[in-house]
């Protein structure tokens, strides 16, 4: 018979799944390792990522600074520079998010392989196309 978990356990996987929530958008994942060569200005991110949108990148970088992991620092200029750079929490995050993307890299072409392999299984030309 399953036991359900302890308030406390329940209440830290609840914490856990809501950094886990902002540290494995793929978003923040791609802004992180910009982020992890140097410190970037705005649309430099924007143009890197590619994709995505000026309110996610504004949403994202909100929300890694409010968590610790990304500073912003705005210069006195006219119009006024900001940029952004990791913090020692962000660096540390760096090290899983390399590694997770290294494991992406070496296993692309299989994954890729597995999916069309099973998408011509369940969607092919013997399908008629209704849900399962």
């Amino acid at each position: 018979m399953d036991m359900p978990a302890s308030p406390a356990v329940s209440a830290q996987c609840h914490k856990v799944g809501k950094v886990l929530a902002i540290v494995g958008d793929k978003w923040t994942v791609m802004i992180v390792r910009i982020l992890v060569e140097r410190p970037h200005r705005f649309n430099e991110i924007k143009r890197t990522v590619g994709g995505i949108s000026q309110q996610m990148l504004t949403r994202t970088l909100k929300a890694l600074e409010r968590d610790g992991m990304v500073s912003r620092t705005v210069y006195p200029t006219v119009p006024p520079q900001v940029e952004y750079a990791l913090t020692k929490l962000g660096q540390s995050l760096a090290v899983p998010v390399r590694a997770l993307g290294a494991w992406a890299g070496e296993h692309i072409n299989e994954i890729e392989n597995n999916r069309a392999r099973y998408d011509q299984d369940k969607h092919g030309p013997t399908s008629r196309g209704g849900s399962e």
